[in-house]
């Protein structure tokens, strides 16, 4: 009988080197739906300050540098949360938590991916560069927010969504509809991670991990239903400050309608289909990428 957990599940990366899959493991390459959730803001952000068509190239970086600041940010935490994933079911064949991978060599695959991400700091104008340098911060306490409040995923959308606001001042000054749409990313964010923490839900209280899918309790697909609602009208609004047309907002339906889908399907806990409600989140962030792009195209 197959024992392995989803975080050890079969994937591309059984087709590596025996000694290089631990390490790819590590910073989720096998996993890519943290990659395509760090990525889409950026392009949000880039969209709708209108750079599309004039700084293209930008998405291209902005796509490596989610590839490898993601995965920096997955062994970063997996270092901090070592001994609570070994306490965990889903996170307990973790790299570093069965000790595949040194703490050591995990500090130096760290700083191999974040070099990866200077280069692509160092393609941005010293503004961009400046802004996401300070994105830092949020990244360092990230690992210790499920320690210290009930709404850690409120931490993981402030720091997930900062590349609207690099998207953005890399191609234009800064204008209220950008804030709009870094305010609706933080609760796209607190909706999908709200799903995503109902997996662990009965591990997380066992080993002391708070969350908001553990403070609503209950309540939880009412939560993600109001969290949802907000990120599509604070959404509607940053589109309506870039081009105060109706029809222009026509564009954000089809993000709507998927969003209000997922509310729908969540009728229970079950892990497995909440993480297949997590990852159709990829589809949110380019529907809501296509919205912003024809906004700002225009």
């Amino acid at each position: 009988m197959d024992t392995a957990t989803p975080d050890a599940a079969k994937s591309w990366v059984d087709a590596l080197p025996r000694a290089l899959r631990p390490y790819a493991r590590l910073a989720r390459f096998d996993r890519p739906i943290g990659t395509w959730l760090l990525l889409w803001p950026c392009g949000w952000g880039l969209t709708l300050a209108g750079g599309i068509a004039s700084h293209w190239p930008l998405l291209l970086w902005f796509s490596l540098g989610a590839f490898a600041m993601r995965g920096a940010g997955c062994v970063y935490n997996d270092i901090i949360d070592r001994d609570l994933d070994a306490r965990v079911e889903r996170t307990r064949n973790r790299p570093l938590a069965a000790g595949t991978v040194t703490l050591r060599a995990a500090w130096v695959w760290l700083v191999t991916l974040a070099f990866i991400g200077l280069v692509v700091l160092l393609q941005l104008p010293l503004r961009a560069q400046l802004v996401a340098l300070a994105s830092l911060l949020l990244v360092a306490a990230y690992p210790f927010m499920k320690r210290l409040t009930w709404w850690p995923q409120a931490w993981l959308g402030l720091t997930f969504n900062w590349g609207v606001l690099v998207g953005w001042l890399a191609v234009a000054p800064p204008h209220p509809a950008m804030a709009l749409l870094y305010a609706a990313g933080i609760f796209w964010t607190l909706g999908y991670d709200t799903i995503y923490a109902l997996q662990d839900i009965e591990d997380d209280a066992f080993a002391g991990i708070k969350s908001s899918a553990r403070a609503l309790g209950p309540r939880a697909r009412a939560g993600v239903a109001l969290f949802y609602a907000a990120a599509v009208g604070l959404a509607a609004a940053a589109l309506w400050r870039v081009n105060p047309q109706w029809l222009a907002l026509l564009a954000l339906l089809p993000a709507a309608l998927h969003l209000a889908q997922q509310v729908v399907a969540l009728r229970d806990h079950n892990p497995a289909r909440a993480l297949a409600l997590f990852r159709s989140n990829r589809l949110t962030g380019a529907l809501v990428f296509a919205a912003c792009a024809v906004v700002g195209w225009n």
